[in-house]
């Protein structure tokens, strides 16, 4: 520790020079301590430029940090009034005004050094040291020079004493401390801050007499000054005795050194600047919550995200109620909400890891009565502040018991409620309260609550009203959709369709099975590029068109051919509606499957679709290799098909690409996944849906995803019974007595008169108008089912016959006295057939 004499010695006199200049450079004030400095009185300095009035060497760095609106510390030369040079220890602090304009506090100070206190550095062995004198022009003291001015009683006081006096009488912040951070020198103004005077703290290290943990890294930033002989400024956290809040400090850090540079202690001035620290706070607060509210379209996770942004920054406990209908994502009535209002639990945070006190769960609805602060300011559409003990508030505490025991456990004592709206739309209040922090919510607090909450408003809002756009999206696509696979003796069949996760929303991928004759059954999977309603509603156009053309019941790669020039065809039509560019067409992909449970054999023709997958019964997993068209709408090149054959048991999987393919994952590793998943046992069709899904898919996919699993059946060879006949008339009899009696063995003796007559009307049609071959085919399903096959491709069609007409009337009875009918085209002609229901018991 330097010896008293020594420290003493060296500080004879430390000048502050305090001085505010705005963001254009120009003296916006000027202290008392600047004219004792420079000789400048205020008038002469106002208004003036600072660079032009003091500037004479300004380092460079200095401008530098200045327009990166950082703090800056350094000598610097000044001019004095009188002309002279003097040098200034200089620090630069940026602050914001109201408007977010850059001002600055300039702070500097001057040490006279001189071997011995009563002389300075120039009068070094010329005597006594004489008061220090203002140049005649200086107008800091009264009508100097006057000969009517009273004799000045300072001349008798030396200048070590005017310093002593300035130094303890000063209301800064000024600490001087010896080279191991123990307190020398307290100035007024430091005694409040500290708790107590200098003749209590001398002498003691920093954290000795201040036991208190904010203090340690300061005592280190004088430790660093004290060994390194380089200034610093350090800006710390204090809360000073009797405060309720911390203050923020910005605290100056010079070494003290004597002729030879050997440092002798710290000089440290600090300046209270908790206003500017508490406005960055805030706008950096509000800055983050422009990026992190609202950061997805959800209503309760935009509600979250507000309560997660204000704990612990600027409350200890946040909850957010909205309205029944903007939790749903229903449009919610305009206006204010007056009256007892309920309201659902959206989202919660506190100090309290977990929120273990929260009076009402999340998602549990609460409802308050209309006295109470939330519904007046839903009433009022206004923010509210209240202090726990203020009756209004109190009142509704009281009239809960659990809200009552919980605030007087955790000492709640400051509460703000804000409503949020958005749009002039009320959607829900959002309460924020303080129990650990012991001081209480003032008008900024308000302010910046308000704020949040009138930017979380506008992202609840639209969450909310993409919420609505979604379930409506997604209503009218699962009607689009198959509400229930029909029943049906080839397959059994298990269908999932996974939505987008992302804010597209809805898409256009469909599945479809459709029954067709003969027990045959058409497995259907496609996918409209793109999202939105627009994708699904030209699904659902596609889809109604797929069925239609299913109808006539052509092969597959023949009703995709159809298929593209109806897709040729809406493009048209869209393009015309929408004026686009007429090249901007429809995009889709489909795979069509016929499964035939006679022949076990499977026909598919796919346009630009992905693979099917085949799990045979021993649990072989294999891709089809199949040709794969253009997608529809491109109509470049013709559809094939390719014809399988699939044991009973076998699974048939069709799937839209969402499944395998995505941004991270190459289309090679989703379909090794796929098949990995296929493999895993499972009890049922749909377990295994589930497990495939489960096992592809992210919680949020990226693409809309339909998958489709059909599991092979074969109809029992006793079920079907089938006759060629050569096209001779007297063959009519014969096959309509082998009808009956293989009606009679099923014990279908019921249809027998019917099952002749049709029997005969078609066999007599496909002599008379065809030719041979033709064979009969009962089959026994779900329905009695007749089909006679010809070798003309001529389709028959019904027509009215004339009261004299010998003929005509044939398929008139079929169509009277069956179910359905129609006619299928083959690959050697054609085949027309007829369905009885089959009697219930």
């Amino acid at each position: 520790m330097a010896s008293r004499g020594s420290l003493e010695d060296l500080v004879d006199v430390a000048y502050a020079l305090v001085t505010g200049v705005d963001a254009k450079g120009v003296v916006t004030g000027w202290s008392a301590g600047a004219c004792r400095l420079l000789g400048y009185p205020p008038a002469e300095v106002i208004g003036r430029a600072v660079v032009d009035l003091l500037a004479m060497d300004v380092p460079e760095t200095a401008w530098q940090t200045a327009v990166a609106r950082q703090g800056w510390n350094g000598t610097v030369g000044v001019r004095h009034q009188d002309g002279h040079r003097v040098e200034l220890e200089l620090r630069a602090y940026p602050l914001l005004d109201a408007a977010a304009n850059t001002q600055w506090l300039l702070v500097a100070s001057t040490l006279l050094r001189s071997p011995h206190p009563r002389s300075s550095h120039h009068e070094r062995g010329r005597g006594p040291a004489r008061p220090r004198e203002l140049p005649p022009s200086t107008t800091c003291s009264a009508r100097q020079g006057d000969p009517s001015t009273p004799e000045d009683p300072m001349e008798s006081v030396d200048d070590q004493t005017i310093v002593d006096w300035g130094f303890r009488q000063s209301q800064l912040f000024m600490v001087v401390y010896d080279s191991e951070a123990r307190f020398w020198r307290l100035s007024a103004g430091a005694i409040p801050m500290i708790g107590y005077d200098e003749t209590a703290v001398r002498g003691q290290r920093l954290m000795d007499a201040l036991p208190d943990h904010s203090y340690a890294a300061f005592q280190e930033q004088l430790r660093h000054v004290a060994q390194t002989g380089k200034s610093v400024i350090y800006e710390n956290h204090v809360r000073a005795p009797g405060e309720p809040r911390e203050h923020a400090w910005a605290t100056s850090m010079s070494p003290i050194t004597d002729p030879t540079g050997r440092v002798l202690g710290v000089f440290a001035a600090a300046f209270d600047v908790s206003e500017q620290h508490w406005a960055r706070q805030r706008l950096a607060l509000l800055d983050e919550a422009s990026t992190r509210i609202g950061s997805t379209l959800d209503v309760t996770r935009t509600a979250q995200e507000l309560a997660d942004m204000a704990v612990p920054r600027l409350a200890d406990w946040v909850s957010v109620d909205l309205l029944e209908s903007v939790y749903h994502g229903d449009e919610p009535v305009p206006g204010p909400v007056v009256g007892p209002v309920a309201l659902r639990r959206s989202a919660h945070q506190s100090v309290v890891e977990g929120s273990p006190y929260a009076v009402v769960k999340l998602g549990q609805v609460d409802t308050y009565p209309e006295f109470s602060p939330p519904a007046c300011a839903l009433a009022t559409g206004r923010p509210s502040l209240y202090q726990i003990l203020e009756s209004d508030i109190a009142q509704w505490i009281a009239d809960d018991p659990t809200r009552n025991v919980i605030a007087s456990y955790l000492g709640f004592h400051s509460v703000m409620f804000v409503p949020l709206r958005a749009r002039g739309t009320t959607l829900g209040i959002a309460v924020f309260a303080r129990h650990r922090r012991p001081e209480p919510f003032g008008q900024e607090d308000l302010l910046l609550a308000e704020e949040l909450g009138a930017r979380a408003a506008v992202s609840i809002d639209n969450a909310r009203r993409y919420t609505r756009e979604r379930n409506t999206a997604l209503t009218l696509q699962r009607s689009l959709l198959p509400q229930r696979l029909p029943d049906q003796t080839a397959v059994q069949v298990a269908s999932r369709y996974r939505p987008t996760g992302s804010q597209l929303g809805v898409g256009g991928d469909w599945y479809d099975v459709i029954p067709l004759s003969g027990a045959r059954v058409a497995l259907v999977v496609g996918d409209v590029v793109g999202h939105g309603i627009h994708a699904a509603a030209t699904m659902g156009r596609l889809r109604t068109a797929v069925r239609t053309l299913a109808d006539a019941d052509p092969a597959p790669e023949e009703l995709l051919t159809r298929l593209d020039d109806v897709v040729s065809r809406l493009s048209m039509e869209d393009n015309a509606f929408s004026g686009s560019d007429p090249g901007t067409d429809i995009g889709a992909t489909c795979l069509y499957a016929v499964y035939d449970p006679v022949s076990r054999y499977c026909s598919l023709a796919s346009a630009g679709h992905p693979l099917p997958a085949v799990v045979a019964p021993d649990g072989t997993v294999d891709f089809l290799t199949m040709p794969v068209g253009p997608p529809l709408g491109v109509g470049a090149l013709p559809f094939e098909a390719m014809e399988v054959e699939l044991p009973e048991g076998s699974l048939l999987v069709l799937y839209t690409d969402g499944l395998v393919e995505s941004r991270s994952r190459d289309i090679d590793v989703g379909l090794d996944a796929l098949r990995h998943a296929l493999t895993i046992p499972a009890r049922s069709l749909e377990v295994l849906c589930d497990t495939v899904l489960d096992t592809l898919l992210p919680e949020h996919p990226e693409d809309d995803v339909a998958l489709l699993v059909a599991r092979t059946r074969t109809l029992d060879p006793g079920q079907i019974a089938a006759w060629d006949l050569p096209a001779d008339p007297a063959v009519v009899a014969h096959i309509r007595a082998q009808a009956s009696h293989q009606l009679a063995a099923w014990g279908l003796e019921h249809a027998i008169f019917t099952t002749e007559l049709v029997v005969s009307e078609l066999v007599t049609n496909a002599i008379r108008h065809a030719c041979g071959p033709i064979q009969v085919r009962l089959i026994l399903d779900s329905t009695l089912i007749c089909e006679v096959s010809d070798a003309s491709s001529a389709a028959p069609h019904l027509r009215r016959a004339h009261s004299l007409d010998e003929g005509g009337r044939g398929l008139l009875l079929v169509a009277q006295l069956t179910k359905r009918w129609g006619t299928r085209h083959t690959s050697t002609g054609k085949t027309i057939w007829a369905e009885q229901p089959l009697p219930t018991f």
